[in-house]
């Protein structure tokens, strides 16, 4: 527990304040660094607690602060908000490829160094962590598949044409 605040010496460090009156945890999840909400008001609640009486804070810095974690903390869930709509907008246009004939990047050759892409008609469209993935049928309407026969998923950054 930190000491008491004397008259005419300096308050300590904050980071001497964080874990104030906090119940001790074996282990400490190191993953988590980030401060939220909640971990702001204890600090803050920790710092008017600790206090010098004789010199308090000012009232405006806690509110300036306050203001600034709610700021931020409608950044982030404008970011997130953007980031769905990101997703679903891809998953909507790659949903308007079906049944459209489309060539794509296959990557690039390892012994002679050129692109190859492949052509085909896109069959059904599957998303995976947001992202929208497509399989494509040949000309002869069977699945385009890899060495194990397993279909082949196309990102749409891989179009290089499409044809209607």
């Amino acid at each position: 527990m930190p000491a008491a605040f004397v008259a005419g010496t300096a308050p300590p460090p904050i980071n001497s304040l964080i874990n104030v009156n906090q119940p001790s945890t074996s282990s400490s999840n190191s993953s988590n660094t980030s401060l939220g909400p909640d971990a702001f008001l204890q600090l803050l609640t920790t710092e008017l607690q600790n206090q010098d009486p004789t010199q308090p804070q000012d009232p405006t810095q806690s509110v300036t602060q306050l203001a600034q974690m709610s700021q931020l903390q409608y950044q982030q869930q404008l970011t997130s908000a953007f980031q769905s709509f990101q997703s679903n907008f891809g998953v909507m246009q790659a949903a308007s490829l079906l049944g459209k004939q489309a060539t794509v990047n296959t990557g690039t050759s390892s012994t002679t160094g050129n692109t190859s892409t492949v052509t085909g008609t896109i069959s059904s469209i599957s998303v995976q962590s947001g992202q929208p993935y497509f399989t494509m049928n040949d000309s002869s309407g069977k699945p385009i598949t890899d060495s194990s026969g397993n279909p082949l998923l196309f990102s749409t950054s891989q179009i290089v044409g499409i044809a209607g």
